[in-house]
């Protein structure tokens, strides 16, 4: 089992560079030991830390599913969970159970799994090309999303889909707000749709006037092109978005106004993370090394972390200042070595 995790007072920007610039990185490399090289380029297609920061797994294009310890990089500390049939596009922890991992792939199936045993808990199939997931905040229920635009509400403990919801165009990546009330959807014209849940039906203006001819379904926008994933803080102060415009939008979720956008990356980007406290946000994409962190509230550039190629998977530690990317496919996690200080 993994050591407690300590969560970390928050770093003022002043003091995010001088704690992270005499660190390295570790790296978590399966390369060796897994079928057909799984540490190859471009094999990570997701990563997820459990609730407590205790675990993280990452999902790869070339089937492998592992759930590591990161205090211990060799693989044989690792956990292979097998059984999709294709490639795996997501993984996530269920929100509130450190074990409970959730895998969506090309194979059309959602499968549960309780990785301290290995076992496969429960799984849902028909789900199509399915790209995308989320945990409700009550890690009750769930949505997947496939590249078709099926959108379908399904449970941990039920093996059939609870609802189907059809878009118009590829269900990307979405995420709840924290009352689990509501559902942000982004579009490929470049929107955020919210949706009520677990109905998921359009949230309306209130107290806005409507020109004639427009819909008085509420939605935000901020791209040019396909918005590709949101991420909201863990504050709930600032919804994030990503774009194929290779821009970061930031909504305040108290009037809805982009406050500031993110230009230096130099792709779509694929992946937000904020850190635990909320003041600092980072974002991958598929093109161009380097991750850069800007702080949230000012959209300040903080810090880049250096890296050997693109890394469109990555996800900041839920109580710490730890990364966790992908870098050439591999596993990579900044921060462990100041935390064990």
């Amino acid at each position: 089992m993994a050591p407690p995790v300590r969560t970390r007072q928050s770093l003022s920007k002043d003091r995010f560079v001088g704690y992270f610039a005499p660190l390295r990185s570790q790296t978590y490399n399966e390369s060796t030991q897994s079928r057909g090289g799984g540490g190859g380029v471009g094999s990570i297609r997701s990563i997820a830390w459990n609730p407590l920061g205790s675990l993280v797994a990452t999902g790869s294009s070339d089937r492998t599913l592992r759930v590591w310890n990161p205090e211990k990089p060799n693989v044989r500390f690792s956990t292979d969970l097998k059984g999709h049939a294709a490639g795996i596009e997501k993984v996530a922890f269920n929100p509130v159970k450190d074990a409970e991992l959730c895998s969506v792939s090309n194979d059309g199936v959602a499968k549960f799994w309780d990785v301290r045993t290995k076992a496969c808990v429960n799984e849902v199939r028909d789900l199509g090309n399915a790209h995308s997931l989320a945990w409700a905040p009550d890690g009750s229920s769930l949505l997947v999303g496939n590249r078709s635009g099926g959108l379908f509400r399904i449970s941990p403990t039920e093996s059939t889909i609870l609802s189907s919801h059809p878009q118009p165009v590829e269900a990307y990546q979405m995420s709840f707000c924290w009352s689990g009330e509501k559902v942000f959807l982004p579009t490929r014209e470049g929107n955020i749709r919210i949706l009520s849940y677990p109905e998921l039906e359009p949230v309306l203006h209130v107290n806005h006037a409507v020109k004639a001819g427009e819909s008085d379904e509420f939605i935000l926008k901020g791209h040019t092109a396909p918005c590709l994933t949101t991420e909201l803080s863990p504050t709930g102060k600032y919804l994030a978005t990503g774009g194929g415009d290779a821009i970061i939008s930031l909504f305040d979720t108290q009037d809805w106004i982009c406050k500031r956008t993110n230009t230096r990356i130099v792709g779509p980007v694929k992946s937000i993370s904020f850190t635990f406290d909320g003041r600092y946000v980072v974002g991958g994409c598929e093109d161009g090394p380097g991750l850069d962190v800007t702080q949230t509230e000012t959209g300040e550039h903080i810090h880049t972390f250096k890296t050997a190629g693109p890394c469109h998977a990555l996800a900041w530690a839920p109580t710490r200042y730890c990364l966790a990317y992908s870098d050439l496919g591999i596993l990579r996690i900044i921060g462990l070595d100041a935390d064990r200080k």
